[in-house]
């Protein structure tokens, strides 16, 4: 099988997603590309996470041909795949469902920097325009408003994230979906005090050095 590691990374990060309370059900998407043999390995459609097997990740070309895989791929396919056409810092895409995010992104707001942890993502989180999922649109609507960072949300749907492997695509769920929660609690008592661009560039420079996801 092609791409047999990533796809094993792909498996066990979904069932991830599910057990951390990141996504429900079949909810959301993962891939990731290798940009030397320009394939992108993704989850499929509509199979429970925790029911796929290394053998149900489809393998596609840049061109969004399947070149080995007897499932469908997600839905979502083409939102992934123009990610690593137009960007060339980013290898793994995260789709997921988090509950505070999927809030900000129904209400179409921007997650702000509040606390500095959202500098993983970039200086703040934009909501892509809507579209209908598993569109070309939403694809597009989503690579534009994630310019500059490593996330965004989809309005009215849910997060993407996007870094150079699995591991930091998966962080960046977790830290983005976090600060949204605190975000959210803290609006319901008051107006949140929104870090300056100078401290976020700071984080930014800080955190390209900081722990051990490299």
């Amino acid at each position: 099988m092609l791409m047999e590691n990533e796809r094993k990374e792909l498996v066990n990060y979904g069932k991830k997603l599910v057990s951390e309370g990141f996504t429900k059900g079949t909810g959301g998407n993962l891939s990731v590309f290798d940009r030397e043999k320009g394939l992108m390995a993704i989850t499929p459609s509509g199979i429970d996470f925790f029911d796929i097997k290394e053998e149900d990740i489809v393998i596609m070309n840049l061109d969004g041909k399947v070149v080995e895989g007897d499932k469908l791929p997600s839905s979502e396919w083409f939102m992934h795949l123009i990610q690593y056409q137009k960007r060339e810092d980013i290898d793994a895409v995260i789709h997921a469902h988090t509950t505070y995010g999927t809030v900000l992104a129904c209400l179409r707001e921007p997650l702000p920097a509040s606390h500095y942890m959202i500098a993983v993502a970039g200086k703040d989180v934009k909501v892509a325009d809507y579209a209908s999922y598993g569109t070309q649109e939403l694809a597009m609507n989503a690579v534009k408003a994630m310019e500059d960072r490593r996330a965004v949300f989809l309005a009215n749907h849910g997060i993407l994230a996007g870094a150079q492997d699995l591991l930091n695509a998966y962080n960046i769920i977790e830290e983005v979906e976090y600060c949204a929660k605190i975000y959210c609690v803290a609006r319901s008592i008051g107006e949140p005090i929104i870090l300056p661009d100078e401290e976020m560039e700071l984080m930014a420079e800080r955190f390209k050095t900081y722990g051990q996801r490299k």
